[in-house]
């Protein structure tokens, strides 16, 4: 994490604020992620610490997305493993109780998104 000054946040436009990025870190599921590496992004975002909390919101959903939309094609997924599965079941209602309790709209995620995606995981079946 690193802090710019003079700068603007990327997300809501906040200025006089500390703004951070995140290039390395682990996803929902453990796995090492660079978003910053020199070779693939020439324009990194800064973010606010309250855009920067919406961010990691959204990547833990994109990635527990990404994992139910596979477990649903029958690919090999984390989301097979039943203790993940309701894991990441608790992370979705996490996010959702943190979307609606916020006063400020998120720019990057909306409670609905969360609530399909729930709702799309509360009616699969899981494997034995």
């Amino acid at each position: 994490m690193d802090s710019a000054s003079g700068s603007s946040c990327n997300a809501c436009g906040a200025t006089g604020t500390a703004l951070m990025k995140l290039s390395l870190g682990k996803d929902f599921f453990g796995r090492t992620y660079d978003r910053l590496s020199p070779s693939t992004d020439q324009s990194p975002k800064w973010y606010c610490e309250g855009c920067s909390m919406q961010k990691n919101l959204q990547r833990d959903f994109r990635d527990i997305r990404g994992e139910f939309d596979k477990l649903s094609a029958g690919q090999v997924s984390a989301l097979s493993n039943q203790e993940e599965f309701q894991r990441a079941s608790l992370r979705l209602r996490e996010i959702t109780a943190i979307l609606t309790g916020t006063s400020t709209h998120s720019p990057f995620l909306t409670s609905a998104d969360v609530t399909q995606l729930i709702g799309r995981m509360h009616t699969a079946t899981m494997p034995a």
